[in-house]
Protein backbone atom coordinates (compact mmCIF):
# COMPACT_ATOMS: atom_id res chain seq x y z
CA UNK A 1 0.00 0.00 0.00
CA UNK A 2 1.32 3.70 -0.89
CA UNK A 3 2.91 5.28 2.19
CA UNK A 4 0.77 8.60 3.05
CA UNK A 5 1.47 11.96 4.77
CA UNK A 6 0.87 10.50 8.24
CA UNK A 7 -0.61 14.08 9.49
CA UNK A 8 -3.43 13.75 6.76
CA UNK A 9 -4.58 10.10 7.52
CA UNK A 10 -4.45 11.03 11.68
CA UNK A 11 -6.43 13.83 10.68
CA UNK A 12 -9.01 11.56 8.68
CA UNK A 13 -8.96 9.12 11.44
CA UNK A 14 -10.07 11.76 14.07
CA UNK A 15 -13.35 12.85 11.70
CA UNK A 16 -14.39 9.51 11.28
CA UNK A 17 -13.82 8.63 15.53
CA UNK A 18 -16.63 11.64 15.08
CA UNK A 19 -18.76 10.62 13.15
CA UNK A 20 -21.15 9.03 15.37
CA UNK A 21 -21.51 12.90 16.04
CA UNK A 22 -20.90 14.21 13.28
CA UNK A 23 -23.29 13.98 10.01
CA UNK A 24 -21.48 12.09 7.13
CA UNK A 25 -22.37 15.36 4.88
CA UNK A 26 -20.19 17.31 7.50
CA UNK A 27 -16.99 14.40 7.34
CA UNK A 28 -17.17 14.20 3.54
CA UNK A 29 -16.98 18.19 3.55
CA UNK A 30 -13.57 17.94 5.80
CA UNK A 31 -12.23 14.90 3.45
CA UNK A 32 -12.49 17.33 0.43
CA UNK A 33 -10.64 19.78 2.13
CA UNK A 34 -7.87 17.82 2.63
CA UNK A 35 -5.01 18.26 0.26
CA UNK A 36 -2.17 15.84 -1.26
CA UNK A 37 1.43 16.37 0.05
CA UNK A 38 3.37 18.14 -2.06
CA UNK A 39 5.31 14.63 -2.82
CA UNK A 40 2.62 12.63 -3.27
CA UNK A 41 3.24 13.08 -7.06
CA UNK A 42 6.48 11.02 -7.26
CA UNK A 43 4.93 8.43 -4.73
CA UNK A 44 2.20 7.36 -7.28
CA UNK A 45 4.92 7.70 -10.03
CA UNK A 46 6.86 4.82 -7.59
CA UNK A 47 4.14 2.72 -7.02
CA UNK A 48 3.53 2.61 -10.25
CA UNK A 49 6.79 1.68 -11.13
CA UNK A 50 6.79 -0.86 -8.27
CA UNK A 51 3.31 -2.27 -9.13
CA UNK A 52 1.67 -1.51 -12.55
CA UNK A 53 -1.49 -3.31 -11.24
CA UNK A 54 -2.67 -0.85 -9.13
CA UNK A 55 -5.94 0.68 -10.56
CA UNK A 56 -4.91 3.92 -10.63
CA UNK A 57 -2.10 3.78 -12.76
CA UNK A 58 -4.27 2.61 -15.61
CA UNK A 59 -6.65 5.66 -15.35
CA UNK A 60 -5.96 8.62 -17.52
CA UNK A 61 -5.33 11.45 -16.93
CA UNK A 62 -4.67 10.91 -13.53
CA UNK A 63 -6.91 12.64 -10.82
CA UNK A 64 -3.89 13.29 -8.07
CA UNK A 65 -6.60 14.78 -5.57
CA UNK A 66 -8.98 11.68 -5.97
CA UNK A 67 -6.06 9.13 -5.23
CA UNK A 68 -5.15 10.70 -1.97
CA UNK A 69 -8.38 10.79 -0.80
CA UNK A 70 -8.84 7.31 -1.51
CA UNK A 71 -5.83 6.27 -0.60
CA UNK A 72 -6.72 7.54 3.29
CA UNK A 73 -10.24 5.81 3.33
CA UNK A 74 -8.28 2.82 2.21
CA UNK A 75 -5.84 2.61 5.56
CA UNK A 76 -8.39 4.05 7.96
CA UNK A 77 -11.49 0.95 6.63
CA UNK A 78 -8.74 -1.91 6.48
CA UNK A 79 -7.90 -0.79 9.80
CA UNK A 80 -11.58 -0.51 10.73
CA UNK A 81 -11.88 -4.08 9.42
CA UNK A 82 -9.65 -5.48 11.53
CA UNK A 83 -7.04 -6.73 8.77
CA UNK A 84 -3.43 -7.96 10.41
CA UNK A 85 -0.62 -5.80 8.84
CA UNK A 86 -2.49 -3.00 7.22
CA UNK A 87 0.36 -1.60 5.96
CA UNK A 88 1.26 -4.66 3.73
CA UNK A 89 -2.06 -6.05 3.33
CA UNK A 90 -5.55 -5.44 2.80
CA UNK A 91 -7.81 -8.34 2.54
CA UNK A 92 -11.09 -7.68 3.36
CA UNK A 93 -13.90 -5.25 4.26
CA UNK A 94 -15.61 -5.80 7.29
CA UNK A 95 -18.23 -3.62 7.96
CA UNK A 96 -21.38 -6.11 9.03
CA UNK A 97 -23.31 -4.79 11.79
CA UNK A 98 -22.09 -1.01 11.81
CA UNK A 99 -25.04 1.10 10.32
CA UNK A 100 -23.57 4.45 11.53
CA UNK A 101 -20.42 3.99 9.56
CA UNK A 102 -21.38 1.86 6.57
CA UNK A 103 -23.33 4.21 4.74
CA UNK A 104 -20.47 6.96 5.22
CA UNK A 105 -18.20 4.30 3.43
CA UNK A 106 -20.57 3.30 0.62
CA UNK A 107 -20.75 7.08 0.01
CA UNK A 108 -17.15 7.73 -0.79
CA UNK A 109 -17.59 6.74 -5.03
CA UNK A 110 -13.83 7.49 -5.43
CA UNK A 111 -12.51 5.20 -3.05
CA UNK A 112 -14.55 2.15 -5.16
CA UNK A 113 -13.34 3.61 -8.39
CA UNK A 114 -9.78 2.90 -7.49
CA UNK A 115 -10.44 0.10 -5.13
CA UNK A 116 -7.60 -1.66 -4.44
CA UNK A 117 -6.62 -5.20 -5.80
CA UNK A 118 -5.81 -7.24 -2.63
CA UNK A 119 -9.47 -6.96 -1.56
CA UNK A 120 -11.13 -10.20 -1.70
CA UNK A 121 -14.13 -9.60 0.45
CA UNK A 122 -16.72 -7.52 1.09
CA UNK A 123 -19.19 -8.05 4.27
CA UNK A 124 -21.36 -4.78 4.66
CA UNK A 125 -24.72 -7.02 6.09
CA UNK A 126 -26.80 -6.16 8.84
CA UNK A 127 -26.61 -2.37 8.64
CA UNK A 128 -30.20 -1.28 7.72
CA UNK A 129 -29.48 -0.18 4.14
CA UNK A 130 -32.03 1.27 2.14
CA UNK A 131 -33.00 2.06 -1.08
CA UNK A 132 -30.96 0.83 -4.44
CA UNK A 133 -28.24 -2.00 -4.47
CA UNK A 134 -25.21 0.26 -3.95
CA UNK A 135 -23.80 -0.71 -7.71
CA UNK A 136 -20.40 1.06 -6.93
CA UNK A 137 -18.92 -1.62 -4.82
CA UNK A 138 -19.00 -4.18 -8.04
CA UNK A 139 -16.33 -1.93 -9.17
CA UNK A 140 -14.21 -4.07 -7.27
CA UNK A 141 -14.10 -6.76 -9.49
CA UNK A 142 -11.59 -8.49 -8.21
CA UNK A 143 -13.67 -9.53 -5.10
CA UNK A 144 -14.51 -13.33 -4.12
CA UNK A 145 -17.14 -12.76 -1.61
CA UNK A 146 -20.26 -10.14 -0.96
CA UNK A 147 -22.28 -9.68 1.84
CA UNK A 148 -24.97 -7.43 2.03
CA UNK A 149 -27.60 -9.48 3.76
CA UNK A 150 -29.97 -8.41 6.08
CA UNK A 151 -30.53 -4.99 4.96
CA UNK A 152 -33.46 -2.85 3.64
CA UNK A 153 -32.37 -2.55 -0.43
CA UNK A 154 -34.93 -2.53 -2.73
CA UNK A 155 -34.96 -1.87 -6.41
CA UNK A 156 -34.15 -3.78 -9.60
CA UNK A 157 -30.54 -5.89 -9.26
CA UNK A 158 -27.73 -4.75 -11.47
CA UNK A 159 -27.54 -7.85 -12.79
CA UNK A 160 -25.03 -6.64 -16.14
CA UNK A 161 -22.60 -4.99 -13.10
CA UNK A 162 -22.97 -8.63 -11.45
CA UNK A 163 -21.61 -10.40 -14.62
CA UNK A 164 -18.06 -8.72 -14.53
CA UNK A 165 -17.32 -9.89 -11.24
CA UNK A 166 -15.85 -13.48 -12.55
CA UNK A 167 -13.77 -14.28 -9.44
CA UNK A 168 -17.14 -14.48 -7.01
CA UNK A 169 -17.97 -17.48 -5.38
CA UNK A 170 -20.13 -16.54 -1.79
CA UNK A 171 -23.05 -14.02 -2.75
CA UNK A 172 -25.41 -13.47 -0.18
CA UNK A 173 -28.44 -10.95 -0.57
CA UNK A 174 -30.76 -13.03 1.26
CA UNK A 175 -33.21 -10.72 3.58
CA UNK A 176 -33.83 -8.02 1.29
CA UNK A 177 -36.50 -6.15 -0.74
CA UNK A 178 -35.46 -6.63 -3.94
CA UNK A 179 -38.01 -6.18 -7.02
CA UNK A 180 -38.58 -10.24 -8.00
CA UNK A 181 -36.77 -11.02 -11.36
CA UNK A 182 -36.05 -14.58 -13.20
CA UNK A 183 -32.37 -13.93 -12.20
CA UNK A 184 -32.08 -17.50 -12.20
CA UNK A 185 -32.55 -17.55 -16.09
CA UNK A 186 -28.88 -15.46 -16.11
CA UNK A 187 -25.56 -17.31 -16.64
CA UNK A 188 -23.90 -15.41 -13.97
CA UNK A 189 -26.27 -16.28 -11.36
CA UNK A 190 -26.38 -19.99 -12.08
CA UNK A 191 -23.10 -20.41 -10.10
CA UNK A 192 -25.04 -19.69 -6.80
CA UNK A 193 -27.88 -21.60 -5.25
CA UNK A 194 -30.98 -20.52 -3.91
CA UNK A 195 -29.30 -19.97 -0.29
CA UNK A 196 -27.95 -17.13 -1.49
CA UNK A 197 -31.45 -15.31 -1.87
CA UNK A 198 -33.44 -16.20 0.85
CA UNK A 199 -36.48 -13.74 1.45
CA UNK A 200 -34.57 -11.20 -0.89
CA UNK A 201 -37.29 -10.60 -3.20
CA UNK A 202 -35.25 -11.87 -5.89
CA UNK A 203 -37.21 -15.51 -6.46
CA UNK A 204 -40.60 -16.52 -5.83
CA UNK A 205 -41.38 -17.40 -2.16
CA UNK A 206 -43.25 -20.93 -2.86
CA UNK A 207 -45.04 -20.37 0.25
CA UNK A 208 -46.34 -17.27 -1.06
CA UNK A 209 -46.80 -18.78 -4.26
CA UNK A 210 -49.18 -21.50 -2.63
CA UNK A 211 -51.04 -19.30 -0.87
CA UNK A 212 -51.91 -17.06 -4.17
CA UNK A 213 -52.06 -20.32 -6.02
CA UNK A 214 -54.92 -21.31 -3.44
CA UNK A 215 -56.54 -18.01 -3.28
CA UNK A 216 -56.72 -18.16 -6.78
CA UNK A 217 -58.47 -21.25 -7.54
CA UNK A 218 -60.72 -20.78 -4.85
CA UNK A 219 -61.06 -16.83 -4.59
CA UNK A 220 -61.32 -16.67 -8.16
CA UNK A 221 -64.84 -19.30 -8.66
CA UNK A 222 -66.28 -17.32 -5.76
CA UNK A 223 -65.62 -14.11 -7.37
CA UNK A 224 -67.35 -15.04 -10.42
CA UNK A 225 -70.25 -16.44 -8.85
CA UNK A 226 -70.63 -13.41 -7.02
CA UNK A 227 -70.34 -11.53 -10.90
CA UNK A 228 -72.93 -13.96 -12.06
CA UNK A 229 -75.04 -13.26 -9.12
CA UNK A 230 -74.96 -9.41 -8.74
CA UNK A 231 -75.22 -9.47 -13.09
CA UNK A 232 -78.21 -12.15 -13.04
CA UNK A 233 -79.67 -9.64 -10.23
CA UNK A 234 -78.68 -6.64 -12.57
CA UNK A 235 -80.45 -8.57 -15.23
CA UNK A 236 -83.57 -9.66 -13.84
CA UNK A 237 -84.11 -6.26 -11.26
CA UNK A 238 -82.07 -3.28 -12.87
CA UNK A 239 -81.72 -4.27 -16.61
CA UNK A 240 -81.92 -0.10 -17.23
CA UNK A 241 -78.44 -0.43 -15.32
CA UNK A 242 -76.66 -2.40 -18.34
CA UNK A 243 -75.29 -0.76 -21.28
CA UNK A 244 -78.41 0.37 -23.90
CA UNK A 245 -77.40 -3.01 -25.61
CA UNK A 246 -78.05 -5.43 -23.54
CA UNK A 247 -81.07 -3.84 -22.41
CA UNK A 248 -84.25 -5.76 -22.87
CA UNK A 249 -86.80 -3.30 -25.08
CA UNK A 250 -90.00 -2.26 -23.31
CA UNK A 251 -89.86 -4.13 -20.46
CA UNK A 252 -89.66 -2.93 -16.94
CA UNK A 253 -89.35 -4.36 -13.93
CA UNK A 254 -91.07 -3.67 -10.44
CA UNK A 255 -87.33 -2.08 -9.15
CA UNK A 256 -87.18 0.10 -11.95
CA UNK A 257 -90.50 1.66 -11.40
CA UNK A 258 -89.91 2.04 -7.58
CA UNK A 259 -87.55 4.13 -8.40
CA UNK A 260 -89.04 5.87 -11.72
CA UNK A 261 -91.69 7.18 -8.96
CA UNK A 262 -89.94 7.60 -5.74
CA UNK A 263 -90.69 4.36 -4.23
CA UNK A 264 -94.39 5.30 -5.51
CA UNK A 265 -95.01 8.71 -3.79
CA UNK A 266 -97.86 10.27 -2.73
CA UNK A 267 -96.95 13.23 -4.34
CA UNK A 268 -96.57 10.94 -7.82
CA UNK A 269 -99.61 9.71 -7.53
CA UNK A 270 -101.74 11.47 -10.00
CA UNK A 271 -105.03 9.02 -10.76
CA UNK A 272 -106.36 6.24 -8.86
CA UNK A 273 -109.58 4.23 -8.77
CA UNK A 274 -110.72 0.74 -7.78
CA UNK A 275 -109.10 -1.02 -10.45
CA UNK A 276 -105.87 1.37 -11.48
CA UNK A 277 -103.65 3.88 -9.83
CA UNK A 278 -101.61 6.09 -12.23
CA UNK A 279 -98.36 7.39 -11.79
CA UNK A 280 -95.87 10.10 -13.03
CA UNK A 281 -92.25 9.02 -13.21
CA UNK A 282 -88.69 9.53 -14.69
CA UNK A 283 -86.67 6.70 -16.31
CA UNK A 284 -83.63 6.40 -15.44
CA UNK A 285 -82.23 8.40 -19.08
CA UNK A 286 -84.53 11.41 -18.27
CA UNK A 287 -87.51 10.29 -20.10
CA UNK A 288 -90.99 11.07 -18.40
CA UNK A 289 -93.47 8.58 -18.07
CA UNK A 290 -96.96 7.71 -17.19
CA UNK A 291 -97.27 4.18 -15.28
CA UNK A 292 -100.54 3.12 -15.09
CA UNK A 293 -100.42 -0.11 -12.10
CA UNK A 294 -103.34 -2.60 -12.28
CA UNK A 295 -104.07 -3.77 -9.29
CA UNK A 296 -107.02 -6.64 -10.29
CA UNK A 297 -105.97 -10.22 -9.87
CA UNK A 298 -106.22 -11.77 -13.12
CA UNK A 299 -105.38 -15.53 -14.33
CA UNK A 300 -102.17 -16.57 -15.91
CA UNK A 301 -103.81 -16.57 -19.31
CA UNK A 302 -105.02 -13.53 -18.77
CA UNK A 303 -101.58 -12.38 -18.02
CA UNK A 304 -99.75 -13.72 -20.92
CA UNK A 305 -102.84 -11.72 -22.76
CA UNK A 306 -101.48 -8.49 -21.42
CA UNK A 307 -97.94 -9.35 -22.69
CA UNK A 308 -99.41 -10.18 -25.99
CA UNK A 309 -101.23 -6.94 -26.09
CA UNK A 310 -98.60 -4.81 -25.26
CA UNK A 311 -96.02 -6.18 -27.67
CA UNK A 312 -98.63 -4.91 -30.23
CA UNK A 313 -99.07 -1.57 -28.83
CA UNK A 314 -95.43 -0.34 -28.47
CA UNK A 315 -95.39 -0.41 -32.28
CA UNK A 316 -98.16 1.98 -32.86
CA UNK A 317 -96.55 4.98 -33.93
CA UNK A 318 -98.44 8.34 -34.88
CA UNK A 319 -98.35 11.94 -33.75
CA UNK A 320 -102.02 11.37 -32.55
CA UNK A 321 -101.47 8.61 -30.13
CA UNK A 322 -99.97 8.12 -26.78
CA UNK A 323 -96.56 6.17 -27.28
CA UNK A 324 -96.84 3.01 -25.15
CA UNK A 325 -92.94 2.72 -23.85
CA UNK A 326 -93.26 -0.98 -22.49
CA UNK A 327 -94.65 -3.13 -20.02
CA UNK A 328 -94.56 -4.52 -16.65
CA UNK A 329 -95.76 -8.45 -15.81
CA UNK A 330 -94.54 -9.61 -12.30
CA UNK A 331 -96.48 -11.99 -9.94
CA UNK A 332 -97.40 -8.57 -7.91
CA UNK A 333 -97.27 -5.79 -10.38
CA UNK A 334 -98.93 -5.36 -13.75
CA UNK A 335 -98.49 -2.15 -15.52
CA UNK A 336 -98.19 -0.09 -18.30
CA UNK A 337 -96.12 2.61 -19.15
CA UNK A 338 -96.75 5.36 -21.70
CA UNK A 339 -95.35 8.63 -22.34
CA UNK A 340 -95.67 11.16 -20.05
CA UNK A 341 -98.37 14.55 -21.23
CA UNK A 342 -98.51 17.56 -19.42
CA UNK A 343 -101.76 18.94 -21.19
CA UNK A 344 -104.90 18.13 -19.79
CA UNK A 345 -107.71 15.82 -21.44
CA UNK A 346 -110.19 17.14 -23.36
CA UNK A 347 -113.20 17.19 -21.57
CA UNK A 348 -110.98 19.72 -19.11
CA UNK A 349 -110.14 21.83 -22.09
CA UNK A 350 -113.78 22.08 -23.08
CA UNK A 351 -114.79 22.91 -19.75
CA UNK A 352 -112.07 25.47 -18.60
CA UNK A 353 -110.84 27.33 -21.67
CA UNK A 354 -113.35 28.04 -23.57
CA UNK A 355 -111.79 27.17 -26.88
CA UNK A 356 -112.43 28.41 -30.26
CA UNK A 357 -114.20 26.80 -33.17
CA UNK A 358 -111.15 26.62 -34.88
CA UNK A 359 -109.13 24.68 -32.33
CA UNK A 360 -111.88 22.90 -31.79
CA UNK A 361 -111.77 21.08 -35.36
CA UNK A 362 -107.77 21.09 -34.89
CA UNK A 363 -108.54 18.54 -31.99
CA UNK A 364 -111.28 16.88 -33.97
CA UNK A 365 -108.70 16.17 -37.28
CA UNK A 366 -105.66 15.25 -35.35
CA UNK A 367 -108.36 12.58 -33.17
CA UNK A 368 -109.87 11.30 -37.27
CA UNK A 369 -106.52 10.87 -38.65
CA UNK A 370 -105.30 8.93 -35.50
CA UNK A 371 -108.30 6.83 -36.06
CA UNK A 372 -107.82 6.34 -39.80
CA UNK A 373 -103.82 5.32 -39.31
CA UNK A 374 -105.51 2.13 -36.70
CA UNK A 375 -107.87 1.81 -39.02
CA UNK A 376 -105.24 1.02 -41.96
CA UNK A 377 -102.36 -0.31 -40.10
CA UNK A 378 -103.29 -1.93 -36.81
CA UNK A 379 -107.27 -3.27 -37.50
CA UNK A 380 -107.08 -5.10 -34.73
CA UNK A 381 -106.28 -2.22 -32.21
CA UNK A 382 -109.48 -0.57 -30.69
CA UNK A 383 -109.68 2.27 -28.15
CA UNK A 384 -111.50 4.20 -26.08
CA UNK A 385 -113.04 7.60 -27.79
CA UNK A 386 -114.33 10.19 -25.31
CA UNK A 387 -113.62 13.61 -24.71
CA UNK A 388 -112.39 11.99 -20.78
CA UNK A 389 -110.01 9.71 -22.65
CA UNK A 390 -108.40 11.98 -25.11
CA UNK A 391 -105.34 13.81 -24.17
CA UNK A 392 -104.30 17.16 -24.96
CA UNK A 393 -100.28 18.08 -25.58
CA UNK A 394 -99.09 21.50 -25.08
CA UNK A 395 -99.56 22.88 -28.74
CA UNK A 396 -103.18 21.21 -28.96
CA UNK A 397 -102.20 18.15 -30.42
CA UNK A 398 -104.75 15.35 -29.70
CA UNK A 399 -103.49 12.16 -27.93
CA UNK A 400 -105.94 9.13 -28.24
CA UNK A 401 -104.71 7.00 -25.10
CA UNK A 402 -106.91 4.14 -24.13
CA UNK A 403 -106.37 0.77 -26.36
CA UNK A 404 -107.44 -2.52 -26.61
CA UNK A 405 -105.81 -5.46 -28.87
CA UNK A 406 -108.28 -7.62 -30.36
CA UNK A 407 -111.34 -4.80 -30.03
CA UNK A 408 -113.93 -6.96 -32.27
CA UNK A 409 -116.02 -2.94 -32.95
CA UNK A 410 -117.04 -2.97 -36.40
CA UNK A 411 -116.18 0.45 -38.48
CA UNK A 412 -119.51 1.24 -38.29
CA UNK A 413 -119.24 1.55 -34.61
CA UNK A 414 -116.27 3.24 -34.52
CA UNK A 415 -117.76 5.89 -36.96
CA UNK A 416 -121.07 6.22 -34.26
CA UNK A 417 -118.46 6.79 -31.78
CA UNK A 418 -116.49 9.70 -33.74
CA UNK A 419 -119.72 11.15 -34.23
CA UNK A 420 -121.15 11.31 -30.44
CA UNK A 421 -117.49 12.97 -30.07
CA UNK A 422 -117.81 15.16 -32.80
CA UNK A 423 -121.19 16.39 -31.22
CA UNK A 424 -119.30 16.90 -27.46
CA UNK A 425 -116.96 18.92 -29.01
CA UNK A 426 -119.47 21.00 -30.58
CA UNK A 427 -122.02 21.53 -27.85
CA UNK A 428 -119.89 20.76 -24.53
CA UNK A 429 -121.99 18.40 -23.11
CA UNK A 430 -121.17 15.38 -21.15
CA UNK A 431 -124.02 12.56 -22.49
CA UNK A 432 -123.76 10.22 -19.38
CA UNK A 433 -123.97 12.95 -16.44
CA UNK A 434 -126.54 15.65 -18.12
CA UNK A 435 -129.30 13.42 -19.83
CA UNK A 436 -131.39 10.87 -17.98
CA UNK A 437 -131.06 8.34 -21.05
CA UNK A 438 -126.84 9.12 -21.65
CA UNK A 439 -125.72 8.81 -25.14
CA UNK A 440 -129.45 8.22 -26.71
CA UNK A 441 -130.64 11.36 -24.31
CA UNK A 442 -127.74 13.56 -26.09
CA UNK A 443 -128.61 12.24 -29.64
CA UNK A 444 -132.39 13.46 -29.48
CA UNK A 445 -131.49 16.54 -27.94
CA UNK A 446 -129.31 17.25 -31.05
CA UNK A 447 -131.20 16.11 -33.68
CA UNK A 448 -134.74 18.14 -31.60
CA UNK A 449 -132.62 21.62 -32.57
CA UNK A 450 -131.20 20.45 -35.57
CA UNK A 451 -131.12 22.51 -38.13
CA UNK A 452 -133.42 25.05 -37.40
CA UNK A 453 -132.22 26.02 -33.90
CA UNK A 454 -128.56 25.60 -33.87
CA UNK A 455 -127.84 28.03 -31.36
CA UNK A 456 -129.64 25.76 -28.39
CA UNK A 457 -127.18 23.25 -29.61
CA UNK A 458 -123.27 25.16 -29.34
CA UNK A 459 -121.55 25.63 -26.72
CA UNK A 460 -122.47 29.10 -24.81
CA UNK A 461 -118.85 29.48 -23.90
CA UNK A 462 -117.72 29.51 -27.23
CA UNK A 463 -117.70 32.88 -29.59
CA UNK A 464 -119.44 32.21 -32.28
CA UNK A 465 -119.29 34.33 -35.83
CA UNK A 466 -121.13 34.04 -39.21
CA UNK A 467 -118.09 31.79 -40.49
CA UNK A 468 -117.83 30.02 -37.42
CA UNK A 469 -121.78 28.88 -37.00
CA UNK A 470 -121.70 27.58 -40.70
CA UNK A 471 -118.76 25.23 -39.67
CA UNK A 472 -120.67 23.95 -36.69
CA UNK A 473 -123.64 23.54 -38.44
CA UNK A 474 -121.88 21.06 -40.98
CA UNK A 475 -120.24 19.49 -38.53
CA UNK A 476 -123.08 19.12 -36.62
CA UNK A 477 -124.71 17.07 -39.41
CA UNK A 478 -121.73 15.67 -40.16
CA UNK A 479 -122.11 14.02 -36.38
CA UNK A 480 -125.60 13.51 -37.04
CA UNK A 481 -124.71 11.36 -39.59
CA UNK A 482 -122.44 9.20 -38.19
CA UNK A 483 -124.89 8.49 -35.35
CA UNK A 484 -127.73 7.69 -37.55
CA UNK A 485 -128.74 4.21 -36.60
CA UNK A 486 -131.51 4.16 -38.86
CA UNK A 487 -129.43 4.42 -41.85
CA UNK A 488 -127.01 1.55 -42.95
CA UNK A 489 -125.23 3.97 -44.85
CA UNK A 490 -122.80 5.43 -42.68
CA UNK A 491 -119.62 7.65 -43.68
CA UNK A 492 -116.49 6.13 -43.73
CA UNK A 493 -113.68 7.20 -41.40
CA UNK A 494 -111.65 8.20 -44.48
CA UNK A 495 -114.62 9.72 -46.10
CA UNK A 496 -115.31 11.51 -42.51
CA UNK A 497 -111.39 13.07 -42.30
CA UNK A 498 -111.63 14.64 -45.81
CA UNK A 499 -115.38 16.30 -44.59
CA UNK A 500 -113.65 17.25 -41.58
CA UNK A 501 -110.04 18.33 -43.84
CA UNK A 502 -112.84 20.49 -45.87
CA UNK A 503 -114.53 22.35 -42.94
CA UNK A 504 -110.77 22.93 -41.15
CA UNK A 505 -109.27 24.20 -44.08
CA UNK A 506 -112.35 26.43 -44.80
CA UNK A 507 -112.52 28.16 -41.44
CA UNK A 508 -108.55 28.35 -42.41
CA UNK A 509 -109.08 30.63 -45.10
CA UNK A 510 -112.13 32.56 -43.66
CA UNK A 511 -110.05 33.63 -40.38
CA UNK A 512 -107.20 34.48 -42.79
CA UNK A 513 -108.64 36.63 -45.46
CA UNK A 514 -110.71 38.73 -42.28
CA UNK A 515 -107.20 39.03 -40.47
CA UNK A 516 -105.96 40.44 -43.63
CA UNK A 517 -108.88 42.93 -43.75
CA UNK A 518 -108.61 47.04 -42.54
CA UNK A 519 -108.49 47.21 -38.95
CA UNK A 520 -112.10 49.25 -39.02
CA UNK A 521 -113.55 46.46 -41.66
CA UNK A 522 -112.12 43.38 -39.89
CA UNK A 523 -115.10 42.07 -38.71
CA UNK A 524 -117.77 43.12 -41.40
CA UNK A 525 -119.47 39.77 -42.59
CA UNK A 526 -118.41 38.62 -39.33
CA UNK A 527 -121.35 39.38 -36.88
CA UNK A 528 -121.50 37.30 -33.65
CA UNK A 529 -124.14 35.26 -33.14
CA UNK A 530 -125.80 35.16 -29.81
CA UNK A 531 -125.89 31.21 -29.28
CA UNK A 532 -128.59 31.05 -26.17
Amino acid sequence: MASVSVTSYILFSILVSLSPVVSPATVIEDLRNLQPPSDFNSTIMTNCLNNPSLRYCNSSPINVDEIFKSTIVASHLCNESKNPNCAESFFKIDLRSRPKIAPLYLSFSFFWKYCPLNILSIDLSNNSLKGEFPIDVLLCTQIQGLDFSHNYLSGDIPVQSFSALTNLTFLNLSYNHFSESKISDTQFFKRFNSSSFIHSGLIPDHKKYKIKVVILLVGFPIFVIVMVVCLGCICFRRPDLLPRKLQRKHRFTPPMLKVATAGFAENNLVGKSDVVDIYKGILRDGTRVRIEIYRDDISRDNCKRFVEECKVLVNLRHKNLVRVLGWCKNRRLRALVTEWTEGENVEMWLSGSSPSWIKRLKVLMGVIEGMCYLQEEWPEVGYDLRTSSVLLSNDLEPLISRFKVGDQSSNTRKTLKFGVFLLEIVANRRPEEEFEEGEAGFLNFIGMYYPGNLQQVIDETMEVTEMSFEGAKQAIGLGLMCTDQSSNEKPTLGQILKMISRIYKANLVLQFENYKRPHGDRHKGDKHIQTK
